[in-house]
């Protein structure tokens, strides 16, 4: 299903291997993002999880905007009920990470570049380290979507105007920039990025695992949250609008999107 998962001693290390649709995912590949950390979170012998992508090109471009597009036509005769269940059938997968319902340490090994969904998920790990070329960003607006993965809560990792800009033009930031703004814990080459994430993630599983898990939780508490429900009461219509499916269909077919506003 386009995810692999391989332990490395007390570390688990879980690549999203789509290469060929730059590591994003549809509703399989999400799933099976779930899965994996399910699987992690069982394993008492499992003290930290390393989530990295296949290649030296991208880490993850997110949603998979084609599926997106190609599903959303197929619903268009369904109600809106039916088509925000499916929706949210689609991406359940990845609740455990990205609502901050997994208690073991993640560390993103980010192998490249890593964008809308994509960088959502870096943002729901709790350390970062990313290789030289690695670029980060959050182009949904120019999809007609928003960053409702985790994106929107960009404000809690860096200056708010940074976040702004990233959020409202779409424009990427490069790792170095992103170890400048404290996003990012190390920029390594490419060819040691993996060897330093899970070295880092070995150190944190040599430490008592109830006492890492319980530090986790109070660190990320201490900052605070958007309830979830707040994120999908001001996302839902947004994934649900004609623009929507505009953007996406638009981004697939390599031309500018028309929107409508609505």
């Amino acid at each position: 299903m386009g995810v692999d998962y391989e332990l490395h001693g007390g570390v688990a290390l879980v690549r999203l291997n789509r290469p060929e649709r730059a590591n994003s995912f549809d509703g399989p590949t999400a799933a099976a993002i779930g899965a994996a950390f399910r699987r992690a979170a069982g394993d008492d012998t499992v003290g930290a999880v390393v989530l990295t992508g296949a290649g030296e090109r991208v880490f993850s471009a997110g949603m998979d905007l084609k599926a997106f597009a190609e599903a959303r036509e197929t619903q268009a005769g369904a109600g809106a009920g039916a088509r925000e269940t499916q929706a949210e059938a689609d991406h359940s997968g990845l609740e455990l990470l990205t609502r901050g319902g997994f208690a073991k340490p993640v560390i993103a090994a980010v192998n490249g570049i890593a964008v809308g969904g994509g960088f959502e998920l870096v943002l729901a790990c709790d350390l970062v380290v990313a290789a030289e070329h690695a670029r980060f960003g959050l182009p949904e607006v120019s999809r007609g979507l928003l960053a409702g993965g985790g994106g929107t809560e960009l404000p809690r990792r860096l200056p708010l105007a940074v976040a702004l800009e990233m959020g409202l033009t779409g424009e990427q930031i490069d790792a170095r920039r992103a170890l400048e703004l404290g996003l990012v814990n190390r920029v390594v080459s490419a060819a040691d990025l993996i060897d330093v994430a899970l070295d880092l993630a070995r150190r944190i599983a040599a430490n008592g695992p109830l006492a890492v898990q319980a530090t986790k939780r109070l660190m990320w508490e201490s900052i605070g949250a958007l309830p979830w429900d707040r994120i999908s009461e001001v996302a839902g219509p947004v994934f649900a609008s004609a623009d929507a499916v505009e953007g996406a269909t638009a981004f697939a077919e390599r031309r500018a999107p028309r929107w409508a506003g609505r």
